[in-house]
């Protein structure tokens, strides 16, 4: 694979792998080294690389270097895992931002081709623009959920930062979204304008405190995703240990790594990143960031891959009749998860397979049958009607 524009790991990391338990994350991984150069990817089934771009946040701080981070995540042992990972190294600061964003969206298109999982370590969160954009020749059309206390969507006529990268996923072309779901949003952090748009697009968003209420509602959400981005700055200043991580509140440790599992575990998820990462943080925040990529893995290594024709035949269907409507859901007999088929529109949307599961609880089953029509099978249906 030829990607003249990553960087090998530093050097001094080598040296670090040396010393490892053999049994260990990093002395079991394929490394981009000065010495050996970038990989072969083949039979890999995640891949690992830093972005050193954060000249779009509103603070910038330093440009972000990943060495601590990854000490604690090689120093980590894996689970029963089938995964083979590796790790590609850095996308270094291009001369202008937009190179950055080309080498992240080159990147991520062709190990989502190859069936190798990005997971993105980078600065500023506007680099989800990027991890979207790689999906335009990829001919479908996407569901992104961002972990965050913000939507980030921002005025998309204005130029594009770390708190105002939505709005331009949204009214670019190539139009590929089709789902923006928020998880662990704090109202006092959004404007009332936002809060409503949210609501004009059909958009969905989970508070902070519904969603810890019951993290395992936030299960089918996920289960839904083609790719997902989490900014440390949803996790609470307490568990990051960090002074420039300033809210009290915010996902705590357990929780956050159990959404980064749920994103893992799902099927769809072809990309991951993480953002927000500065230099200042300690070794408690970087042990969390480690753990929390260390939870994705764990969850990719117990995917069902339920998704493919052969097992959605073993599906077992339920028809719930609401009003006008003939609600249709699925169960699967091997892990008990349940789907929602969306209305097909053939005049509306090219990209929009026919049938269309939506993931979705057990809950939503049984309120179905009480005559309650599901608000996420609502607004995935008037999306598509629009």
């Amino acid at each position: 694979m030829e990607f003249d524009f990553l960087s090998p790991v530093n050097e001094d990391l080598l040296d670090e792998i040396r010393n490892l338990n053999p049994q260990s994350i990093g002395a079991n991984l394929r490394l981009h080294t000065q010495k050996s150069g970038v990989p072969d990817i083949e039979g890999i089934q995640v891949a690992i690389f830093g972005v050193k771009e954060n000249r779009r946040a509103i603070e910038p701080g330093d440009t972000p270097d990943f060495y601590h981070l990854r000490r604690k995540f090689y120093g980590l042992y894996p689970g029963n895992w089938r995964v083979k990972l590796a790790d590609l190294g850095d996308i270094e600061a291009g001369a202008t931002v937009e190179d950055t964003y080309f080498a992240v969206q080159h990147l991520v298109e062709n190990l989502v081709k190859q069936d190798v999982i990005p997971v993105i370590l980078g600065g500023s969160q506007d680099l989800i623009y990027a991890q979207y954009r790689a999906y335009d020749n990829l001919d479908q059309m996407v569901n992104l959920v961002n972990i965050d206390s913000r939507f980030d969507l921002g005025d998309a006529e204005k130029q594009i930062s770390n708190q105002s990268y939505v709005g331009k996923i949204v009214v670019d072309q190539p139009y590929n979204l089709f789902n923006y779901s928020a998880v662990g949003y704090q109202t006092y952090f959004n404007s009332q304008e936002e809060i409503e748009l949210m609501e004009r697009l059909f958009f969905e968003a989970y508070r902070l405190g519904e969603v810890t209420s019951d993290i395992s509602l936030m299960e089918p959400i996920f289960r839904s995703a083609n790719l997902v981005g989490l900014d440390l700055g949803a996790i609470d200043s307490a568990s990051m240990n960090a002074a420039n991580f300033q809210s009290p509140n915010g996902f705590n440790g357990r929780e956050i790594c159990a959404l980064s599992r749920y994103a893992g575990i799902s099927d769809k998820v072809s990309s991951f990143g993480v953002y927000e990462y500065q230099n200042s943080l300690g070794d408690l925040a970087n042990m969390l960031v480690a753990q929390i990529i260390w939870y994705f893995i764990e969850g990719v290594n117990y995917r069902t891959n339920e998704n493919t024709i052969s097992a959605k035949k073993e599906f077992i269907k339920y028809q719930v009749p609401i009003d006008d409507e003939v609600l249709v859901f699925f169960k699967s007999p091997v892990s008990g998860r349940w789907w929602i088929e969306i209305p097909f529109l053939s005049n509306v949307n090219t990209k929009l397979k026919r049938h269309t599961l939506l993931p979705c609880s057990e809950d939503d089953y049984l309120e179905a049958c009480n005559q309650v029509i599901p608000e996420r099978w609502y607004k995935a249906k008037r999306k598509n009607e629009v």
